[in-house]
């Protein structure tokens, strides 16, 4: 349901048509990024006794005008592989190139212009809006730390261009976050990306904490900013319906590690990693018929611990293809065919 002020509508639009396309340029390639949390113990003496491999290992690269969706079971390593590009974390190991400068080595000062180009929107609307700033605020604020405009007439004409921009109309600016619906402050969440005239924006699970419809709206206006501003999008979710709406291509993680990666289509049509295979399985089918006539695949055992993963594959221990070397050593990640990549050395 549209709230008060929005001034959107929910059209349902055709995969190909929603996505559009984009260059062959690379803007950001991620080589070898790992991200190691120590595990310490000792009240006065503290020693480090383990470390939880949240990251363990990622490589691709997004290209300039797409939408790169990252999905993957919770806990997997999709919001800290986020993390690590906004340098929110700094990662154990790799390399984060952004427009061919490895942004891992840059000091505070230095990021200071990275982040003006890389932009985030995060999962909860309520909480990353500040209560006691009005939306005004919220929005012009970081248009006057980074002194993108200078003079405070220009800021608020900025943001209320920015709120139209996102589907709310200009009184919304005098508007505390409490006020608004989700979906509303989820777009506000949206123009205040927009502020810092960004080439790259990470959506971390950007629409799962909305109900369906809401949820269609913000999509269509993503994708309408991605056509309008030449946006490029990694679009971290675990709703896979919603990926293969928006996305380019997708990136399954497991345990740390990029498993599986093609063309949005070719890889829901036709997946290969065992892993790939039994989350789309997952996803229920509508049609109740259909539903209750197919078969279900249940993967067995638990996800091991990110403290202690499984030596060779990570996922050979609940895989149904597993044969005595795929516990020896960790599967190529190699491309099958074309734009189509997976870890797995018996496909």
């Amino acid at each position: 349901m549209t709230g008060p002020g929005e001034v959107s509508s929910v059209v349902v639009r055709d995969d190909s048509q929603f996505r559009g396309s984009y260059t062959d340029e690379t803007l950001i390639s991620v080589k070898g990024l790992k991200m190691h949390f120590p595990v310490t113990e000792g009240v006065f003496v503290q020693r480090v006794v383990a470390s939880v491999k949240a990251v363990d290992g990622v490589n691709f690269e997004i290209k300039k005008g797409e939408t790169l969706g990252l999905v993957g079971e919770s806990g997997c390593g999709k919001t800290t592989t986020g993390r690590c590009i906004l340098q929110l974390e700094k990662p154990t190991a790799g390399e984060i190139i952004f427009h061919g400068e490895d942004i891992n080595g840059l000091d505070d000062k230095a990021m200071i212009e990275i982040r003006k180009k890389i932009q985030v929107i995060f999962q909860d609307p309520f909480s990353s809006l500040n209560p006691r700033m009005k939306v005004g605020e919220i929005l012009t604020e970081p248009m006057q730390v980074h002194n993108i405009i200078s003079d405070e007439e220009g800021r608020r004409q900025r943001a209320v261009e920015l709120l139209t921009t996102c589907g709310l109309k200009a009184n919304f600016y005098e508007r505390y976050p409490h006020e608004m619906s989700g979906g509303q402050r989820q777009r506000v969440g949206i123009a205040r990306a927009l502020a810092m005239n960004p080439e790259f924006i990470i959506c971390d699970e950007a629409v799962s904490a909305l109900d369906v419809s809401i949820q269609a709206q913000v999509i269509n206006l993503l994708e309408d900013l991605r056509e309008e501003f030449g946006l490029t999008y990694l679009f971290i979710s675990h709703d896979l319906s919603v990926v293969r709406h928006i996305c380019h291509r997708v990136a399954v993680m497991y345990l740390g590690n990029i498993v599986e990666l093609a063309e949005c289509d070719e890889l829901f049509d036709n997946p290969i990693h065992p892993y790939t295979k039994a989350l789309l399985e997952a996803v229920p089918i509508p049609d109740p018929d259909i539903e209750n006539a197919r078969a279900h695949k249940i993967v067995k055992g638990e996800i091991p611990s990110p403290m202690y993963p499984p030596s060779g594959c990570v996922f050979h221990p609940r895989c149904e293809l597993e044969v005595e070397k795929c516990g020896q050593n960790m599967p190529e990640f190699r491309e099958i065919k074309t734009g189509h990549w997976v870890a797995c050395t018996e496909v």
